[in-house]
């Protein structure tokens, strides 16, 4: 297995930019690709001092999708596609990470590129993007979480026009749908989603968490599921340094310095 980096990471204060650097292959992924977006999910979970990450691409594409002649005959033979122990990139099996995740795509974005935006949390898209969920093409079907997810997402029948289908969509279609929540001029998404994240990172970290763990609960287990610790964590946050330092800048009319503490 190649051991050439694929992955591109930076820190921008709190906010962690995870890029997908593989674009002489239109940023497919092979085995070492997804080995190394599982390790830096993980390492972004990991650091206590990063609070958001924004995922995007080096070059024209977002991501062709799988390298199938590689990947294919893996999950034939019952390999696993990420490490044990790391953070699960797509959200379904082993660590699911508890930090919000910002996503930025151009190009292509193709089967696994589709399902890596669902277990996102914020997509933007650039107006050239193309989208294509074509894995009932290649003679198998998406089982990266987007058979689970699309339709909650975009509705049933909105989800099963294009799964069942394989046809492409626009940047538009997707913003129609509700897979992505903003489209802006090429060249744009990157910058965009960064904003959105440095945002997001400058808000109280332990009430970002609750709330995409609420949120998260929510959608895999109902309200009920929800409704049951909420208030207990409520009652948590209320005592914490972050809560004091909310009241406190409201008071004194200045922006919160908020530590996560």
């Amino acid at each position: 297995m190649s051991t050439d980096r694929r992955i591109s990471t930076q820190t921008n204060g709190h906010v962690r930019m995870i890029g997908l650097d593989r674009a002489p292959k239109r940023n497919a992924f092979d085995l070492a690709m997804l080995r190394q977006l599982a390790e830096a999910f993980t390492e972004f979970e990991d650091d206590p001092q990063l609070r958001c990450a924004v995922v995007f691409a080096h070059g024209d594409h977002f991501t062709a999708g799988l390298d199938l002649a590689e990947v294919g005959p893996a999950v034939a033979r019952g390999e696993p596609l990420f490490p044990a122990g790391a953070v699960d990139p797509l959200g379904l099996y082993g660590r699911v990470r508890s930090k919000p995740v910002v996503m930025a795509v151009q190009g292509y974005c193709l089967t696994l590129g589709i399902e890596l935006m669902l277990a996102a949390d914020v997509r933007i898209a650039a107006g050239d993007a193309r989208f294509g969920q074509i894995e009932i093409r290649r003679g198998i079907f998406p089982f990266g979480g987007a058979t689970l997810r699309l339709p909650q997402v975009a509705g049933w029948g909105n989800a099963m026009r294009w799964l069942l289908t394989g046809d492409s969509f626009d940047a538009a279609e997707a913003l129609r749908i509700g897979l992505v929540q903003e489209v802006v001029e090429p060249g744009k998404q990157v910058e965009r989603a960064a904003e959105i994240a440095a945002t997001i990172a400058a808000q109280a970290p332990l009430g970002v968490r609750a709330t995409l763990s609420t949120a998260r609960t929510t959608a895999l287990r109902g309200p009920e599921a929800a409704l049951a610790g909420m208030m207990d964590e409520v009652r948590a946050i209320m005592g914490s340094d972050d809560a004091r330092e909310g009241l406190q800048s409201f008071i004194e009319r200045r922006a919160a310095r908020f530590t996560g503490t």
